[in-house]
């Protein structure tokens, strides 16, 4: 297997064969607690008022996601993890837009299979691809706004490319250097409320859950769901 990571938008819009696109804070560690709730499935879009337009005609039954990291107007939740795990979404359909995580997967033109990533699936995405043993894979780091690379998101990928060539990283050591990063001290601060601190623990939770998410296209929507 080849594998090569990458970053951001331009990353994800260059991306073939079977593609990981990562989102730590947050997109792809609400998703997975999404999916721990009981919800559906998650159809994935990079801009809220399609989400918004989708919900109106009845495609989809709670809008998540964010703009700028704030929750949109009209949107049921933001994008957090902690918000998300704590709300009643068994059996519904969930429509995610937000401007890394579901913006990169709707840039990925030619993949061949096309996954989420985060570090609390990590271990079970992995899993999951070595399954079918492709002989590509590009993993993205999708970074702040799709623009500027992320520790976490970079860490990420680096974790995940170790457990698929066989290597078991330090656990601890990687939030460590995760928590030395920038996008770490948002949940710290008191005025940036958006950002709750549990969502920042939530993520670190690392390979806490036990399956991959797998995207695929259906109706011309993109359908995240859970795969074992």
């Amino acid at each position: 297997m080849q594998i090569y990571i990458n970053s951001l938008l331009e990353g994800a819009k260059k991306a073939k064969g079977t593609v990981i696109i990562i989102d730590v804070f947050r997109a792809f560690t609400t998703a997975a607690f999404a999916f721990v709730g009981g919800a559906e499935k998650i159809i994935l879009v990079d801009c809220a008022q399609e989400a918004l337009d989708l919900k109106k005609k009845g495609y989809g039954d709670i809008c998540f996601g964010e703009v700028d990291g704030i929750k949109p107007d009209g949107f049921d939740f933001g994008n957090s993890p902690y918000e998300i795990s704590n709300s009643n979404i068994k059996g519904k359909i969930l429509i995610q837009s937000t401007m890394a995580g579901t913006a990169g997967v709707v840039a990925v033109k030619n993949a061949d299979n096309i996954y989420l990533g985060s570090l609390v699936i990590a271990e079970a995405t992995v899993k999951a691809i070595k399954k079918f043993k492709p002989q590509v894979l590009n993993i993205i780091a999708m970074g702040s706004g799709g623009e500027f690379r992320t520790d976490e998101d970079e860490q990420c990928a680096l974790y995940l490319r170790n457990l698929l060539e066989g290597r078991i990283p330090d656990i601890e050591a990687v939030k460590k250097l995760i928590l030395t990063g920038n996008e770490s001290d948002k949940f710290d601060d008191p005025t940036i409320t958006q950002f709750h601190p549990k969502d920042r623990d939530l993520a670190l939770q690392i390979n806490s859950i036990p399956f991959a998410i797998k995207v695929e296209k259906e109706d011309g929507l993109l359908i995240a769901t859970p795969f074992h």
